[in-house]
């Protein structure tokens, strides 16, 4: 509500303990605000961000004015990503089939975005950024890296695990959502290895030394496990935010974008 982000006005309950967002901002102003789903927004909620998008300051309410003009405003929206999903598909489309051109995507996201939201807000916004499908190999990336936590807890107990390309493609496939992109995969992952794997690592099938190697069974629609040789890794050294810090490490861009279909991203910064 629109109290609990600017704070209750005088003689309501919760007035002297302000709001969260304008308590959050005046400690903290060089600060980035993610608003997730902005399309699922109260009307007053806008009316609170084009103030804070035109004039970069917003009152709360006891009549303080916090300064906005060094934070970032970042906001998602799902708007036509529902359209978009019956004409296209995630990295693993059917043979012969082809999706909507990401220029496509663009033009139909754009055009809904000009039709759930008013041209006044959309004006204030600095950058609108709509989300590329993932493509298979972003896929199996994803799966890679996932799979990483499996392999650190394998490899505490002597052990460790290896997946062919086509289990990814396999893991991928049934793991994406045209609507939910790859939010799916981490359940996926569960179900397709690491249930079984237990159940086998339970019955003693698996010993220390081991490694897994994951691959599809000949009609390519499951996966099978298969004990092969090689030399156990050493574990992932996990390294901090601070000590990241410390080294002064870049950290430049993700390579593996997330979000489904035709989210998109408004940007702004509040001046």
């Amino acid at each position: 509500t629109v109290a609990k982000l600017v704070g209750a006005p005088p003689g309501y309950v919760g007035y002297d303990e302000g709001g969260e967002l304008t308590k959050a901002v005046r400690r903290r102003p060089y600060s980035v605000l993610l608003f997730d789903e902005i399309e699922k927004a109260h009307p007053d909620v806008f009316n609170i961000l084009l103030q804070i998008l035109d004039e970069g300051r917003l009152t709360d309410g006891q009549g303080r004015h916090v300064d906005f003009s060094n934070t970032v405003v970042i906001m998602t929206s799902n708007i036509g990503a529902r359209e978009i999903a019956r004409t296209n598909t995630m990295g693993f489309s059917s043979e012969g089939s082809k999706g909507l051109s990401d220029k496509e995507i663009t033009s139909r996201v754009m055009s809904e975005l000009k039709r759930g939201f008013r041209p006044e807000f959309l004006n204030r916004v600095d950058e609108i950024v709509v989300f590329k499908s993932l493509s298979a190999e972003q896929l199996r990336g994803i799966v890679d890296l996932m799979v990483l936590e499996l392999r650190d807890r394998l490899i505490a107990n002597g052990m460790s695990i290896e997946l062919t390309e086509s289990a990814k493609d396999l893991i991928a496939k049934d793991g994406t959502d045209p609507v939910y992109g790859a939010r799916p995969l981490r359940r996926t992952i569960q179900s397709m290895i690491e249930d079984p794997l237990s159940e086998e690592l339970l019955s003693g099938k698996w010993t220390a030394g081991d490694i897994v190697s994951v691959d599809v069974d000949a009609e390519g629609k499951k996966l099978v496990f298969t004990k092969t040789t090689g030399v156990i890794p050493e574990p992932r050294k996990k390294e901090t935010m601070a000590l990241l810090d410390q080294k002064d490490v870049s950290m430049g861009p993700a390579s593996i974008p997330s979000g489904s279909v035709g989210s998109s991203d408004l940007a702004s910064s509040a001046e």
